[in-house]
């Protein structure tokens, strides 16, 4: 069961804003057991059941990775074939680096920015992405940070910022190596606003 935004958009959208409000639960819920098992509980059964709360009856295979082809603006996902193996590659790198990294953002934005590379999922990857991307901070900081608007919201906010870190990432990448420097600048600068909220 699900509904199309061409067909009923208002509904849609109220939908869409309700999953919103379930994944954020659900996502405390998977950093208040991140702080308790540690970084190795970040895992594609976390990312699985953060896609299907965002998708829920919005999309159908929620909480699967894709099994077809996906075209992204400019951007060709892998093959969907190569998805797992691309998950597992990024799960490895964070947890490998989670004790080496200190930088709150840094691990944050390579996530952030590698699930929207892979893109995953049919739907909803943004929104998982988003989520990942907040878990880890959390986790680094090894509390569920509190503020009026946290990074994920405001990322939907503001997300020219967002688009250009993800697009200098992914030259990086193309040219044969790492830098996701101007993502993780820009998460530092979200988050500062998120605590001076929270005060």
């Amino acid at each position: 069961m699900s509904v199309r935004e061409k067909d009923n958009k208002a509904l849609y959208q109220r939908i869409q804003e309700q999953n919103l409000l379930r994944q954020y639960d659900l996502l405390s819920n998977c950093i208040e057991i991140g702080i308790e098992k540690g970084i190795e509980s970040f895992d594609k059964y976390t990312l699985w059941a953060l896609n299907h709360v965002a998708v829920a009856n919005i999309a159908q295979f929620g909480g699967r990775f894709r099994e077809q082809p996906i075209y992204v603006g400019n951007h060709n996902p892998p093959h969907f074939e190569k998805v797992p193996n691309c998950i597992d590659q990024m799960l490895s790198v964070i947890h490998e680096n989670w004790t080496v990294v200190d930088h709150p953002t840094a691990i944050a934005a390579y996530a952030l920015w590698r699930l929207n590379w892979i893109h995953p999922f049919v739907e909803g990857n943004g929104r998982t992405a988003r989520a990942a991307c907040y878990y880890l901070i959390c986790l680094k900081y090894g509390e569920l940070l509190r503020g009026k608007k946290i990074v994920p919201e405001r990322i939907r906010e503001n997300r020219a910022p967002y688009y250009a870190g993800l697009q200098a990432a992914d030259r990086a990448w193309d040219s044969g190596h790492y830098d996701f420097s101007e993502l993780t600048n820009y998460l530092q600068m979200l988050l500062k606003a998120q605590l001076a909220d929270a005060v």
